[in-house]
């Protein structure tokens, strides 16, 4: 796509009707690898490109939340010596880019199990979190060591020993109070999910939070994904009605929804 086409998909963005947050599941770096005939770690830090353009474009264009799945519980299952080049790029990553998140107010978040991940990388990512926590620009979330299920049972855990311990009543529990002992908490509910590689599928992220989030698939591989798909992507969700479960049509939306524009952006699909 040309430079002018990506402009005008930037102008066709309505900035009023930005989704909140954010959330992409980042696919397809070792795809991209062996169709180069190159090891999975080439993918992987390939994709960091990738993930250093949507973080900088994410804040320029307004969105206050931005999720990344970085590392799932199943990636545990890889060959040691990937998981041991992951943790080693995310290491570098944070080190590298503290100084771009300070300069531009991007506060860093971790959720998941991060006390599994070696003890040098969970400290560092507690480090970045505390000297960005002041940050009020935009929120980067990185889910790491992360499965959704784990985190629902995790969460009826910790509802259990606080009944138990009478710090709430049973019959306080609501869907409300359940989302403040997930490891999302604080975070709000993302608007709108992207996965990249053509997989149609959610891969055991976010299970409670994406109830009523605007899903978009593309087959472009992550390492490949730059602002112009971010900018489809965006287009694509702003061409939707977000009901709420309640009745189509303007008089019916609920303020808080974000309503559908009169007619599709015709750029959408080119």
């Amino acid at each position: 796509m040309s430079k002018q086409n990506e402009n005008e998909l930037i102008q066709a963005i309505d900035k009023a009707h930005l989704p909140k947050h954010v959330a992409i599941i980042m696919d397809g770096n070792g795809r991209w690898a062996a169709q180069r005939h190159l090891p999975r770690i080439s993918g992987h830090q390939r994709g960091i490109r990738s993930v250093r353009e949507i973080i900088t474009f994410a804040r320029e264009i307004g969105i206050e939340t931005l999720t990344l799945y970085a590392f799932s519980n199943e990636n545990w299952n890889r060959p040691a010596k990937e998981i041991t080049q992951l943790m080693i790029l995310l290491e570098r990553y944070l080190l590298k880019e503290l100084k771009t998140m300070m300069d531009n107010g991007i506060r860093f978040r971790a959720i998941g199990q991060i006390d599994r991940l070696q003890s040098s990388v969970s400290k560092l990512i507690h480090s970045v979190e505390e000297e960005t926590k002041q940050n009020d620009q935009m929120t980067l979330v990185l889910a790491l060591s992360y499965g959704g299920r784990t985190e629902i049972i995790d969460a009826v855990k910790k509802v259990t020993e606080a009944v138990q311990k009478e710090e709430i009543a049973l019959k306080d529990l609501d869907e409300e109070c359940f989302s403040t002992y997930l490891y999302s908490k604080a975070i709000p509910d993302p608007d709108l999910m992207i996965r990249t590689s053509g997989e149609v599928r959610i891969s055991n992220f976010f299970l409670w939070q994406v109830a009523y989030t605007e899903l978009y698939f593309t087959k472009t591989l992550w390492p490949d994904f730059r602002k112009k798909d971010f900018l489809l992507a965006l287009l694509d969700y702003q061409g939707r009605e977000r009901r709420f479960g309640h009745v189509s049509g303007w008089d019916a939306m609920p303020e808080t929804s974000v309503r559908a524009r009169e007619r599709k952006n015709p750029i959408v699909g080119e």
